[in-house]
């Protein structure tokens, strides 16, 4: 009998199959039970008629625990009413492992007792989800860059200067002197850039800055290009070419995984080139304008209204639940009330946060780095990624060029993801000069020493260059919808919680 997976029941359309999984839903109407099995690459129901196998199998079968493995095989049939498009007439069944007090039911289940248990919930759909599509996201970074000329260069991950501030620096112990776990690849890359030209290094990055917000991790993944011989307006065409083609990826591999957790694929299905473009002074207008007020007022009754609707809904729930009603009724209620309150508190916090934020965006002034606030208003105010250009040389880092038309500015930029998801990319021309970027180090209390192999560049042979970071999780973020970035990675590291 030939093996297959969930994924390829497609080729076997009226044939006899086997597949190997783990029972991840089941229910029972008389003498038919009906499996839902998971093998890693999909769902498949799975339907188990009394005739067809021996009593004391089907007698098995219908006390498996969710999660229990094993192999079933059957006859593969089309049925566009089944997940997946088939299902399996089951002849045989072997049962491999059965489980018992699968700790994560098919209802839903609070944030924190699912992080605790990571290590089996990202066995379930949503995750699953999110897990596929990041491979995706994943895979399209490496194939752009690589389609495109870049080479791969591996930086390290053990440092001895900041690329960031110095005051979110994890630091270790390395055979008694100390070191930090890097903030960014950027300035080792850039000496690589004037090797290859174009490159890019991608892997784990750290930042111990002490936030507990939906948008921050101590540990996550970037992808970070570096670029010689090339002007602000050349990086921004290759930021958004480069961030469309991630998207119009996952719309193509990934459209059943996007319908499934609900992601807005319209709104995906925009994000071509080009994207809106403000400078840092333009987006400053905006957030000290009546237009921002006006929308902020109405963001503010949109939340009431839907804090309405969901109210209502939980009310016609709880009153159900008081009712005769079947247990599966029952069971699936009691998930739509979890999920249903799970909204309600995200409601209640953008009620109470929108007169915060308004106020911050009307006592905004130039000068400032954008803050979390900020970039969810001006992302909310648009349907595409925004570039904001040219940020206050004081609120940004040592390494970026000014501006030589306007001293007070640099030629940096920040990418923000639509409908309030914020900041997935920072980059910036690099200082190029080697007298002014001795004179920013020093500007900054930064230690000479640290940077000398830095400064080397701008000695030998400098050109104009530059680069950007790309947060993997905050990406899969905005493209999946999540509300916090904690989902978008396996096991996610903040400050407050490491759990495995």
């Amino acid at each position: 009998m030939e093996k297959t997976t969930i994924e390829s029941l497609g080729q076997f359309a009226d044939k006899q199959v086997t597949l190997e999984g783990w029972l991840y839903n089941s229910r029972a109407s008389g003498k038919v039970q009906f499996l839902i099995i998971r093998d890693g690459t999909g769902l498949c129901q799975c339907i188990i008629e009394k005739d067809k196998v021996s009593d004391e199998l089907f007698e098995q079968l219908g006390h498996l625990g969710q999660e229990s493995s094993l192999a079933v095989t059957g006859l593969v049939r089309a049925d566009e009413r089944s997940v997946g498009g088939y299902e399996l007439a089951v002849t045989d069944a072997k049962i491999i492992a059965s489980a018992t007090d699968y700790p994560i039911t098919p209802k839903s289940h609070g944030i924190d007792f699912l992080l605790k248990q990571r290590h089996l919930h990202l066995r379930s759909q949503g995750q699953w989800c999110i897990g596929k599509i990041r491979h995706t996201v994943i895979d399209a970074i490496r194939r752009f860059f690589n389609d495109n000329g870049f080479t791969l260069v591996d930086t390290p991950i053990l440092t001895a200067a900041a690329g960031e501030e110095e005051q979110s620096l994890f630091e270790v112990d390395y055979f008694g002197e100390p070191l930090f776990l890097t903030q960014t690849g950027q300035l080792h890359l850039e000496s690589a850039a004037m090797s290859y030209g174009k490159v890019y290094c991608f892997g784990p990055t750290f930042r111990a800055e002490r936030s507990k917000t939906r948008r921050h991790l101590t540990e996550f993944w970037m992808v970070e290009p570096e670029v010689a011989f090339i002007e602000l307006v050349g990086l921004l065409e290759l930021a958004e070419n480069f961030v469309s083609s991630i998207v119009a990826r996952v719309l193509k591999d990934n459209k059943s995984q996007l319908e499934s957790i609900g992601a807005d694929i319209p709104a995906l299905e925009k994000i071509t080139p080009p994207f809106y473009r403000l400078t840092y002074t333009e987006a400053c207008e905006i957030l000290t304008s009546q237009r921002a007020k006006d929308f902020l007022a109405g963001q503010l009754e949109k939340f009431k209204n839907q804090k309405q609707q969901i109210e209502s809904r939980i009310a016609q729930l709880e009153e159900e639940q008081k009712g005769q009603i079947k247990q599966w009724k029952r069971d699936k209620n009691a998930a739509e009330l979890i999920e249903l309150r799970s909204e309600l508190a995200e409601v209640d916090t953008k009620i109470e946060n929108n007169p915060k934020h308004a106020q911050l965006a009307a006592e905004f002034r130039w000068g400032k780095d954008l803050g979390g606030s900020d970039e969810t208003i001006i992302s909310q105010m648009h349907d595409k990624p925004i570039f904001v250009t040219h940020y206050p040389k004081q609120a940004k880092a040592f390494y970026m060029k000014t501006d030589r038309s306007n001293e007070n500015v640099v030629l940096n930029f920040d990418c923000l993801a639509p409908e309030g998801f914020g900041e997935i990319i920072g980059g910036s021309i690099r200082e190029d000069d080697f007298d002014r970027l001795v004179t920013r180090i020093k500007e900054q209390n930064l230690k000479q020493e640290n940077y000398e192999w830095y400064l080397d560049l701008r000695k030998y042979g400098s050109v104009p260059h530059g680069g950007f970071g790309l947060g993997v999780e905050r990406t899969v973020a905005w493209i999946t919808g999540q509300k916090h970035i904690r989902q978008c990675i396996p096991f996610p590291r903040m400050m407050d919680k490491v759990y495995i």
